[in-house]
């Protein structure tokens, strides 16, 4: 009598102990569940070639390892792409529901192995017209933006960002954690869309939260976000694509492409409310001709809508608004935890030098910022300026904020700077009228202050022709 599927994998396990020392591997499990599952992968012409497993834990574990072998050897990579706990758990002839965790935990680590292998440019597929990556989160946005380039006849594949993981976070609350991975990955499966995962985490660190880090304790603002788009996610995301034979990568983000006969220029989306051109201002032309926004011309009600009717469980998902690093956590606290030592008490001082007040340490602060400074005034009071060596916070009426001069530094732009008209100093502020003059943009009005360390987005009217940081 034949054996079980389960049983039979348990006394003959397939691929145990193989590819021990193979650089393209994935773990998952851990402490908490006390089961970890470790894949690797050989990839050679699109195939994976061999695999192999370690598991330590329950025997469904040690199963699941065996089943994940089995599937994706001599499988291509994209179908290795496609493989979900279903199928591993299906492999099995079923699993309990206190043993489901084991084909979640081999999905998890044979997609940090596909992962590492597509990173490294072990998995290269030659190019095919219409085929498309797509950056899912795991939201509407990405979701909509995938089944619009599927509806459109692309042959869609997708990718998540792993960019951060910190137990003293909120996972859910976070666009790049690994939860997010995980739900990006079967809403993609659901949706029949082969999916991999870049884990980017030391590049993150490295490129945008140690300067952050760095920033606030210097006395600047950072702006993480646009950072991470234009020195982590795009670059790593297209050269994915171009791995994987795909003309183009499409993102959720609410953006437009235009060409004014020289080359391509972002643009900002039709829906004002959403737009997100400022979040994008550090990608190149060079990348723009790449790239693909389907969502610039909807407006979110409209993209919730098209969710809705496909039937997507993300439709009414609520958007993340915290920084996907600090996912819950204070701004204060998280700068603590970073090693980044406190300024401690300092004096709050008026514009005459005279000491106000006292505050509680100069990196809780940023130019223009109102909230927190707690002193009686006849009118409220706002953050003017800070010295962090002396670690002084310097504030006035909202009227001394304002400014018509701005000095970047850097600044980048694609054309002349005669050709810049306006620009945005917040991500939710509107354009304002300007000319710029080599490092400094000259305001036809007056603005209330722009934080150092922000970046300002430069633009031709609706069109963004580059970028400056905001400088002290």
């Amino acid at each position: 009598m034949p054996l079980a599927p389960i049983q039979d994998h348990l006394s003959a396990p397939r691929g145990l102990g193989a590819l021990a020392g193979a650089p393209h591997s994935g773990a998952a499990g851990g402490a908490v569940c006390g089961d970890i599952i470790r894949i690797a992968v050989r990839v050679e012409d699109g195939v994976v070639a061999e695999a192999g497993f370690d598991a330590s834990g329950c025997a469904a574990a040690r199963a699941a390892g065996s089943a994940v072998v089995e599937l994706v050897e001599g499988a291509g990579a994209l179908s290795a792409a496609s493989i979900g706990p279903v199928q591993v758990a299906g492999a099995l002839g079923g699993l309990a529901p206190s043993h489901s965790h084991a084909a979640d935990l081999a999905v998890d680590a044979l997609h940090r192995a596909l992962g590492a292998a597509a990173r490294d440019g072990a998995i290269h597929l030659a190019p095919r017209p219409g085929r498309t990556l797509v950056a899912m989160s795991g939201g509407v946005d990405s979701a909509v933006a995938a089944l619009l380039a599927a509806r459109a006849g692309e042959d869609v594949l997708a990718v998540t960002l792993e960019l951060w993981a910190d137990p003293a976070t909120d996972g859910e609350k976070s666009c790049c954690s690994p939860q997010a991975v995980t739900g990006a990955r079967a809403l993609a499966h659901r949706m029949g869309i082969p999916h991999l995962t870049l884990d980017l985490r030391e590049d993150f660190e490295r490129e945008v939260v140690d300067p952050f880090v760095t920033g606030y304790s210097g006395g600047v603002t950072p702006n993480p976000c646009t950072s991470c788009n234009g020195r982590v996610r795009f670059g790593a995301m297209l050269a994915l694509a171009e791995a994987l034979g795909a003309e183009r990568l499409a993102t959720g983000h609410y953006a437009r492409i235009a060409d004014d006969g020289r080359g391509p220029l972002l643009e900002r989306a039709a829906d004002d409310h959403k737009d997100q051109a400022y979040m994008l201002a550090r990608l190149r032309p060079e990348q723009l001709e790449r790239l693909s926004f389907p969502l610039g011309a909807l407006t979110k009600p409209e993209v919730r809508e098209i969710a809705r009717e496909a039937g997507l469980p993300v439709a009414d998902r609520r958007e993340s608004q915290d920084l996907c690093f600090l996912a819950g956590r204070r701004r204060e606290e998280f700068l603590a935890r970073r090693g980044a030592k406190p300024a401690g008490p300092g004096p709050i001082v008026d514009r005459r030098g005279r000491v106000l007040g006292e505050h509680a340490g100069h990196e809780r602060f940023t130019v223009g910022q109102r909230k927190g400074i707690k002193l009686a005034a006849e009118e409220p009071l706002f953050v003017l300026h800070k010295d962090p060596e002396a670690n002084v916070v310097m504030v006035g009426p909202r009227s001394a904020l304002a400014t018509d001069r701005v000095r970047l530094d850097p600044i980048a732009l694609e054309r002349p700077e005669n050709e810049v008209d306006r620009v945005k100093l917040r991500y939710r502020s509107a354009p304002v009228a300007c000319r710029v003059r080599g490092d400094v943009v000259e305001l036809e009005d007056t603005v209330d202050g722009a934080a150092p360390g922000q970046l300002a987005c430069l633009m031709n009217g609706s069109r963004v022709l580059g970028w400056g940081t905001v400088a002290g």
